[in-house]
């Protein structure tokens, strides 16, 4: 036991000390100047905050997560059930444009498509004679959550600091110069808010309103934002909306923003209390003493995860010109920057208590921002939430897990009224309202399986903790999601499965369908129901309850459509075989079994693995920012590290280079374009699963390491079955060294790429049979069907070894390669 604490101590402070060498900084030697996208984020899940860094204006764009138009409201057809018989008849005899025209008038939304998520609008401080300066420097230090801006004039150095503190949740400025004296400057809010107001008085400013009416729902959601200066030195003279500080040694500005907003259905709140209630309690403390706690509250998600994959000279450039080099040099600490740069933007958009990151995160300056600035739920809600659990930073997604415990009581009456069906289900979008219906038209909208795929992330969370009180809290979500499809699913009057319809492949429509996305029993809704019903199954057993409905979902999982290999050896995106091999969409959400699911599996469903390679070949690399980041972990599970690569680099491209459009903006935002996070979220998911995946029955380490990664280390994943990764170390491409701890016992069945045994020179047990460990069991993928005139070449796998650990909770198990004496 002393060796492995020993060997555990010394893996720590090695990582530590590689980690604190890496300087995980965005930084620029030039201000943002008027792009957004080149401003740099913080947040701290309950406010957000772009810093401009600009010399003579700096500009600090505000976002609170419940500042949304509109107000409750339901946006239900209530003609969907009326027509349900017409639409599937049309769909079954193959007249699907003639479907989606009906159901454009009876399935979407008559009413809200939706309300936005908004901003408050922008402190702004206009600094006196800055025009001429040098030595300019802006960063955004990840590992503390600070950004900072320094330049000289007349040999003075000037410093702001911003944070928006997670213990103080207020955003505060910091700014000091090197000699005395020497901070003047006006401040004032602007702001895009038609109806709000700005006053100055005493030492704040105040911006005060309420938002905007859309789509015929009154905006209801009242906020307040206070400024409030502290000085030290100097002085503050007041007019209407604005503050003129003159001649100060330095100057903290405190910003608190609150709403009436409590929940989805009660806007009863006192915007005026809450908002001068953090900020009286921030405003006794000193910028040091906000900033300590912050760092610490912060750094207590962050330093879970330090990766290492060496560095080069090309790091010692500035963020935006290594984001034009990546493709053409060896930077290898990028895409280190990247990884943790997702993590960074989890923590600070989506914390316990606030709002789930929206399309933008929690970053929109936008009154009419990019659509909506909501939540798309056919893939990008999702996105945002894969690296959570997997990079030690479950806590986040207690936004989201909230968000679909409500969704699933306002989707109680859509499934209801629109499908005559029990259990709940939302379709394409929701917002803050949690609305359920479709909308933006049946192309896009009338995707049925949103509050679906969302549930999947509740029963994910299990299978990281373990939790059993937890699962017995999200137990009616997930029945009721299976519930609705239960009560939905029909009979195909040719081919006798049971399949969804209308239904529609994302976003997405085959010529042969006259452009229509609308169908019965897409690839993506099967394998949706398929992980829907398992987990229902699963749940009820782990809990003792709902063994008849169990029963019930078990039949009809075994008459779901199998997935399909069509002529072209694509795997097929509809049920008959109309895929288009030069078809490039950015959507290719039947690829959904692959991952986020584990149906698809080199080790288990080698023809089904061959298809979805030759889709994804078909379909091509270059595409809109989200979807790259999403083929990121694609061909992860592909066990392809090098294509991986080229996908990242693709990703990290400056925006306009490629020709989809995609690629990355200065400050890293994902580009879809314009701005989307998701794309940064699933390329820091898809750095993990190249390093370590935990979906197909096993914990596989380094299954898809690239050749430029050969060396590195890792410390802090999460895997299912509560294993941590507390240390992992690889040259030369093999596996070297790990650490693992068992948090829940039971077996661990370990894939590696190289010959491992115990550090203390045990041997490990080569595995057998089916994995016991409850968390790890993968359920039977159906026998795909395969056309004649289909090509399937089966994959070559690398060597692998497969290992059966018993475990014990809490205790940590040691590996080292077997070639270390």
């Amino acid at each position: 036991m002393k060796k492995i604490l020993f060997i555990l101590s010394f893996f720590i402070s090695t990582i530590c000390f590689s980690q604190s060498k890496q300087n995980l900084k965005l930084w620029y030697n030039k201000p943002s100047g008027t792009t957004w996208e080149n401003a740099l984020p913080v947040g701290n899940g309950k406010l957000g905050a772009m810093i401009y860094g600009n010399v003579d204006t700096e500009t600090v764009q505000l976002n609170e997560c419940t500042v949304w138009s509109g107000s409750l409201n339901r946006n239900d057809n209530d003609l969907c059930l009326d027509s349900l018989a017409e639409i599937r008849k049309l769909i079954f005899d193959g007249k699907q444009k003639e479907a989606e025209q009906i159901a454009n008038r009876v399935i979407v939304s008559k009413t809200s498509q939706g309300q936005m998520f908004e901003p408050v609008g922008s402190l702004r401080l206009m600094f006196e004679k800055h025009d001429d300066y040098k030595n300019y420097y802006r960063e955004l230090d990840i590992e503390r959550a600070v950004q900072k801006t320094t330049y000289t004039i007349d040999d003075i150095k000037y410093t702001r600091e911003v944070i928006a503190s997670f213990p103080d949740k207020v955003i505060v400025m910091h700014l000091t110069a090197s000699k005395a004296k020497s901070i003047s400057f006006t401040a004032f809010y602007s702001t895009p808010q038609p109806k709000a107001i700005t006053k100055a008085s005493s030492n704040e400013l105040t911006i005060t309103g309420t938002t905007i009416d859309h789509e015929s729902i009154e905006g209801k959601i009242k906020f307040e934002g206070i400024s409030k200066f502290k000085l030290n030195g100097g002085s503050i003279t007041i007019n209407d909306t604005s503050l003129m500080i003159k001649n100060a040694n330095e100057v903290t500005v405190y910003i608190s923003i609150a709403t009436n907003f409590n929940n989805y259905h009660d806007i009863s709140g006192d915007e005026n209390a809450i908002a001068n209630s953090y900020l009286n309690k921030a405003y006794s403390k000193s910028f040091q003493q906000i900033l300590s706690a912050h760092i610490a509250a912060y750094q207590k998600y962050f330093n879970r995860v330090q990766l290492d994959l060496g560095t080069t000279d090309a790091a010692k450039l500035p963020t935006d010109e290594r984001l034009k080099n990546f493709n053409s040099t060896n930077d290898p600490q990028f895409a280190v920057l990247y990884f943790q740069y997702g993590r960074y933007l989890l923590i600070s958009s989506s914390q316990p208590g606030g709002q789930p990151a929206t399309l933008q995160g929690i970053w929109n300056k936008d009154l009419y921002g990019a659509w909506d600035s909501k939540y798309t739920i056919n893939i990008n809600t999702e996105m945002n939430y894969w690296p959570a659990e997997k990079t030690n930073l479950s806590e986040m997604a207690e936004p989201l897990i909230q968000m679909v415990k409500e969704l699933s009581l306002t989707g109680e009456k859509t499934a209801h009224d629109m499908y005559d069906a029990r259990g709940w289900m939302a379709h394409h979008n929701t917002d803050i309202w949690r609305i359920n219906g479709a909308v933006d038209g049946a192309f896009w909208g009338l995707f049925p399986n949103g509050g679906a795929w969302l549930s999947q992330h509740l029963w994910e969370h299990y299978l990281y903790g373990g939790d059993k009180k937890y699962l017995a809290s999200i137990y009616p979500v997930l029945i009721g999601a299976a519930m609705f499809y239960n009560d939905y699913l029909i009979e195909h009057p040719k081919y006798h499965w049971l399949v969804l319809c209308p239904d529609e492949s994302p976003e997405n429509a085959p010529a042969a369908h006259e452009g229509s996305s609308l169908d019965a029993g897409v690839t993506m809704s099967n394998q949706i129901i398929f992980d829907v019903f398992t987990n229902a199954i699963n749940a009820a057993k782990v809990l003792d309850k709902g063994e008849a409905f169990a029963d019930t979902l078990i039949q009809k999982r075994n008459r779901l459509a199998p997935m399909q290999i069509g002529k072209y050896g694509q795997l097929q995106e509809w049920l008959d075989d109309v895929d288009d091999p030069n078809d490039h969409h950015r959507h290719i959400s039947h690829l959904y079994g692959l991952f986020p699911s584990n149906q698809i599996s080199p080790y288990r469903t080698p023809e089904l693995y061959s298809a979805a390679k030759n889709t994804l070949i078909q379909r091509g690399d270059v595409s809109t920012g989200w979807s790259m980041g999403w083929k990121v972990n694609w061909w992860a599970k592909m066990l392809d590290g090098n294509h991986a690569y080229k996908l990242i680099q693709n990703q990290l491209t400056p925006v306009g280079t490629n020709e989809s459009g995609g690629g990355t903006y200065n400050n890293l935002f994902d580009a879809h374009p314009p701005f989307q996070i998701d794309g940064n979220f699933g390329c820091a998911s898809g750095i993990t699963e190249m390093l370590m995946q935990s979906e197909d029955g096993f914990l596989n380490l380094l299954p898809a390491l690239p050749e430029v990664w050969k060396n590195g280390s890792i410390t802090g994943l999460r895997a299912r079955g509560g294993f941590d990764i507390i240390n992992m170390q690889w040259k030369d491409g093999k596996l070297v060294k790990a650490i693992i701890k068992s948090n829940l016992g039971g077996n661990l069945r370990l894939r590696v790429p190289n010959e491992m045994k115990m550090s203390n020179d045990g041997m490990l047990k080569e595995a057998t049979g089916n994995n016991t460990n409850t968390f790890y069991q993968t359920e039977k993928t159906a026998t795909p069907i395969i056309s004649d005139k289909a090509t399937i070449i089966l994959p070559q796998l690398k060597e692998t070894w497969l290992y059966d650990l018993k475990t014990q909770p809490g205790k940590i198990y040691s590996f080292i390669s077997n070639s270390l004496h």
